[in-house]
């Protein structure tokens, strides 16, 4: 692909206004695409988490059947990451934690996996994880604002 502008001497009138249009167009898009795939990936999570939980308790499988679970979903999906046992064992405390699927959709899976992560690791009360999740979504926060935020209060 050339580096070369186009032989244009002077963009027609309008065009600088249009490109800028484009591209706030484009970047918006970008960014819907983003929530959109951290969603299903977020609601993905919960689901296998469930799975684990609720398997667990009706058939009594122990955490050893978290390491072959990962074994063979990275088997399966070589070119996905996510599928650890530490991550594994997120799923489930997550769907633990959040066990309407209702709150998920409409806040856990509208912030990043790494946001879930921490205010399961810093917080043990299920209001403050409610509160933090809701905040962050609110304010857009990032994952190091959300960890100040929390280590701010605690």
């Amino acid at each position: 692909m050339s580096d070369k502008v186009p032989a244009l001497v002077e963009p027609p009138e309008g065009y600088s206004d249009w490109l800028a249009a484009l591209k706030a167009h484009v970047h918006a898009a970008r960014q819907r695409a983003a929530v959109a795939v951290n969603t299903e990936l977020v609601q993905l999570y919960w689901q296998i988490g469930r799975e684990i939980l609720g398997r667990q308790a009706e058939q009594g499988w122990g955490a050893k059947v978290i390491d072959r679970l990962s074994h063979d979903l990275r088997d399966a999906f070589p070119d996905m990451r996510g599928f650890s046992s530490r991550n594994l064992k997120y799923m489930r405390a997550f769907a633990a934690s959040w066990p309407s699927e209702l709150f998920v959709q409409q806040v856990a899976a509208q912030i990043p996996w790494g946001h879930n992560m921490v205010l399961l690791d810093r917080l043990k009360e299920q209001n403050q994880r409610v509160a933090y999740a809701r905040a962050a979504l609110e304010h857009g926060w990032s994952r190091r604002v959300l960890e100040a935020h929390i280590k701010s209060s605690t």
